[in-house]
């Protein structure tokens, strides 16, 4: 297909998509987890502009201050992940000592909060890059190796911060720009999950069933502003593809979460689907759209690695615990751009990565 700006004007030119174009994925790409590794520890961490939002009250820490402290925003954000980490590990009453492996990815260049946090907590560790998709990334693989049997406990964490991402892919703080209609706001804050063995002594944790990988989906978008329009090509195919390639309908799951794609996205993923012959309900929502109050002035809602990886491990998993959620498919989505790719013109490849997470409590 031709690489345009096909969402420039999405409202203007729906009509002239041709979403036959789409074609289908025939391959199998559903990763079946016999084992159903648990999900037994996790930890949320927020800004205070985050804290103030409609699920403050599910964040397990809330910073009153962007810089925790610290001289930069950079190493507050290294705060804050560590802050995740040890965290969940605290919450599944285990040390740090008895974690194998830890997995993880933000946005800054080379992955650097990952990497200088992992260097402290002194774990194994291996990075990933999925930009925001890297919490589904994230505990897709750990999911994989743990039900493999390779090792017993995971830890799976993400993290991003508006001032460090803002300057690093638009404009210095300073500047003060205008932000277009479309744009969205980066997350503060970090969250990490720890994916274990399944044994008789987590039996009432939630469970990984089943993953599916995200293809690369590019629609032509170049504006680093409009990352929801860029990356809902990325959610349809592959909640098309977990839709398609298990027994799962829509009406299967309590909730389907997007992450995130904000207002425009979210509403462009529903269309997406319909022209698929699918329609998503009102058990689907976008983390973008949950995470601000409209009042906040936040424009089409939050982005950010730790937007969806905050409100999983903090609302969803909850309710996943208590059994007020049997079934949620968790899709993030990320858009893989750099800031001199974007500035040299090319267009943003996105992803998606699914995860389906079940309650310990039957129906």
């Amino acid at each position: 297909m031709k690489t345009k700006n096909r969402f420039r004007d999405y409202k203007k030119d729906a009509q002239e998509l041709d979403f036959g174009e789409i074609e289908s994925d025939t391959r199998n790409r559903i990763i079946r987890f016999n084992n159903t590794p648990r999900i037994i520890g996790k930890m949320s961490v927020v800004g205070e502009k985050e804290s103030k939002g409609p699920l403050g009250r599910f964040f397990d820490r809330c910073e009153n201050n962007d810089k925790l402290g610290e001289k930069t925003f950079e190493r507050a954000e290294i705060r804050m992940f560590d802050t995740a980490v040890r965290g969940a590990v605290q919450s599944a009453n285990l040390t740090v000592d008895d974690i194998d492996l830890l997995i993880s990815g933000d946005l800054l260049n080379q992955m650097t909060t990952s990497s200088y946090a992992a260097r402290d907590i002194g774990v194994p560790h291996i990075g990933v890059y999925g930009a925001c998709s890297t919490m589904t990334e994230s505990l897709m693989l750990a999911a994989t190796i743990v039900d493999g049997g390779y090792f017993e406990r995971v830890l799976c964490a993400t993290c991003s911060h508006f001032a460090t991402a803002e300057r690093q892919f638009r404009f210095p703080l300073e500047y003060g720009c205008q932000r277009p209609p479309y744009a969205q706001w980066t997350v503060t804050g970090a969250a990490a999950s720890l994916v274990a063995r399944n044994d008789k002594a987590y039996e009432r944790f939630p469970k990984i069933v089943c993953a599916v990988p995200g293809k690369i989906c590019d629609y032509g978008i170049n504006d680093l502003n409009n990352m929801g329009a860029s990356m809902a090509p990325a959610a349809m195919d592959t909640l098309y593809t977990l839709l398609t390639q298990t027994d799962y309908g829509v009406d299967d799951f309590d909730l389907i979460i997007t992450g995130d794609l904000g207002k425009l996205g979210s509403d462009i993923l529903r269309d997406l689907m319909r022209y698929r012959g699918i329609r998503l309900g009102q058990n689907y929502i976008d983390c973008g759209n949950m995470i601000y109050d409209v009042n906040q002035k936040c424009y089409q809602g939050g982005s950010g690695c730790a937007c969806s990886a905050t409100i999983f491990n903090s609302f969803i998993m909850n309710k996943l615990i208590s059994g007020d959620y049997k079934r949620v498919a968790y899709l993030a989505t990320g858009a893989l751009m750099s800031t001199q790719s974007c500035y040299q013109g090319e267009t943003i490849p996105c992803t998606s990565h699914a995860v389906v997470v079940e309650s310990a409590y039957e129906d």
